[in-house]
């Protein structure tokens, strides 16, 4: 970098309008006129520009105006950092609007299959500028995600217990029972939840939040974990374990319905009030420049999730931090 390109003084945007006004009309009366500049002023941009680069850009005669060989090359560059600023103001503006540009939702994927139509459908009808990407991964690398910039919000099981992060919640959902259609659990609405204790448990492999909620729900129930049944990577093969016959499982309401519906071997029951439950929220970064967006994405999601067998948690004033 040369002494004078590490100096204070750079070309300014107005004076490299004037040039490249110059360069198209080859005329400063019109030139200025293209701009709304007065000649005198354009023609003193043009002079300080061609002072801080050391460098002569324009031929003026009496007769004509002509660009110099560095003018013509110099020319084509101030065309690309002018187009550069343009650039950079309609993303600023594109900034300042919520609901455009793009969004990078991460999903558990417990939640994934049953509840991303409606999030889609909410996002093409109410917010069409807004470009949405979809990640499905388990909760630990969403969080990674997240703090790292990688995502922009997240819908998951809360709570989390992770500094620097806003919890909004949605909704919560029961905790339900799948069985086999011939086991004595099937059917019922009154399952008490020390029947775990002696039931041939499977549930998903580790990494799974559900998993950590089934468990948790055990220990209260007296018992310690899932037992020597089969585990399984996604709610599909849970549940063909079990009409197979294998064991029981648990699942969120959300999922009952779609997840039963894959073999007419399956039943569910349903535990005795108050039924175990989770709850699902938005989750952000704490202090993020689009907290009112989400505030009210998370509001359009609690209108959609209206239509789905869960309890709607009402929006709060305040954002809820996630618990340290």
């Amino acid at each position: 970098m040369s002494v004078r390109s590490a100096g204070l003084r750079q070309p300014t945007v107005s004076q490299l309008r004037a040039f490249l006004a110059v360069a198209e009309h080859l005329h400063f009366r019109e030139a200025a006129a293209a701009i709304g500049m007065s000649q005198p002023a354009l023609s003193g941009a043009v002079a300080a520009l061609e002072d801080i680069l050391d460098v002569t850009l324009v031929e003026r005669t009496t007769r004509r105006v002509l660009l110099t060989p560095a003018g013509e090359r110099l020319a084509g560059r101030a065309r690309a950092v002018l187009d550069a600023v343009g650039d950079l103001m309609e993303e600023a503006e594109a900034a300042r609007a919520p609901f455009t540009g793009s969004l990078r939702l991460g999903v558990i994927p417990t939640c994934a299959p049953y509840l991303l139509p409606g999030v889609l459908r909410l996002v093409r009808e109410e917010y069409p500028a807004l470009d949405l990407a979809v990640t499905e991964e388990q909760t630990a690398p969403l969080l990674d995600g997240l703090l790292s910039g990688r995502l922009d919000v997240l819908l998951l099981a809360v709570p989390l217990g992770v500094p620097g992060l806003t919890e909004l919640p949605l909704f919560d959902e029961d905790i339900c029972v799948v069985t086999p259609r011939d086991h004595p659990l099937a059917g019922r609405t009154d399952i008490p939840r020390d029947a775990l204790r002696d039931l041939d448990l499977i549930l998903l492999d580790h990494g799974h939040c559900l998993r950590d909620q089934a468990l948790d729900i055990c220990r209260h129930a007296g018992r310690e974990g899932p037992g020597p049944a089969a585990g399984a990577a996604g709610l599909a093969t849970l549940v063909q374990l079990v009409a197979g016959g294998m064991g029981v499982t648990l699942l969120p309401r959300t999922a009952l319905d779609a997840e039963t519906a894959r073999s007419h071997d399956l039943a569910t029951g349903h535990f005795a009030a108050p039924a175990p439950t989770r709850r699902i929220a938005l989750v952000t970064r704490a202090g993020t420049a689009r907290a009112a967006e989400f505030a009210a994405l998370g509001a359009g999601l609690r209108r959609v999730l209206r239509s789905l067998p869960v309890r709607v948690v009402p929006a709060v004033p305040e954002a809820r931090p996630g618990r340290r």
